[in-house]
């Protein structure tokens, strides 16, 4: 709902005034309900928007007559001056028509579910950049939606096979579990068992002795590094 303006003298037929130049100290509901009494008096409103971020209110009126009217006979609204705050004047516009919302009682209106904003379409899963410099005819392609599946058939079935290995004992062969592709641009999968073999050494050590792994171990001499 936006305040409309005129550029010819034709009065402009809407049925949506909108009040301005309001202190926002009038925005509390003694005061409000005072402003929509006053102006229910020229006909029926169906909706009554207090504006304070905007120091405002807009009035729409079931009949644009009423509008019309209202418009007529209380622009401006005069507030003269008191002991505790000077004189203040309230205008009244014509504003851009609106339509009107169905109403379940005198005083509660009900905005259609056609009404609100909808969220738009996914169309993409994930934002995208366009190249740095797109060729001629260049456009931003459809995404596929994400993988439904947790895990990729082949990653399956090489745990499947590393889990019958694991039942019917480790060897110290490597396994293949998934075939790198012709080209050498895959990846392959192999299983080899070292568990076995580090248990073959450590059944030769004795305790108190040095482990056969630290024996196989040689210090490295470096030269010492120059004092002058």
């Amino acid at each position: 709902m936006v305040e409309g303006t005129s550029s010819s003298n034709e009065v402009q037929r809407t049925n949506t005034l909108a009040v301005t130049s309001i202190p926002k100290e009038f925005f509390q509901p003694l005061v409000l309900d005072v402003l929509r009494g006053h102006f229910a008096t020229y006909g029926q409103i169906n909706r009554w928007v207090p504006l304070p971020g905007f120091s405002r209110i807009l009035v729409v009126y079931t009949q644009e007559d009423d509008a019309e009217a209202a418009k007529i006979h209380s622009d401006p609204i005069v507030l003269e001056q008191t002991a505790d705050r000077s004189q203040i004047t309230l205008r009244v516009y014509r504003a851009d028509p609106n339509p009107l919302l169905p109403i379940e009682s005198d005083d509660v209106s009900v905005v259609p579910e056609a009404n609100f904003l909808r969220p738009p379409a996914v169309e993409k899963n994930f934002l995208i950049s366009p190249p740095g410099s797109p060729p001629v005819g260049w456009e931003p392609v459809r995404e596929e939606p994400p993988n439904a599946a947790p895990l990729a058939d082949d990653l399956m079935a090489a745990l499947r096979k590393l889990q019958v290995s694991e039942q019917h004992g480790h060897g110290t062969d490597v396994e293949v579990l998934i075939e790198p592709d012709d080209a050498g641009g895959g990846v392959g999968v192999y299983l080899q068992d070292c568990d076995g073999e580090r248990e073959e050494r450590e059944e030769d050590w004795v305790y108190g002795e040095s482990a056969p792994a630290r024996m196989r171990w040689k210090p490295v001499a470096t030269a010492m590094p120059p004092t002058s």
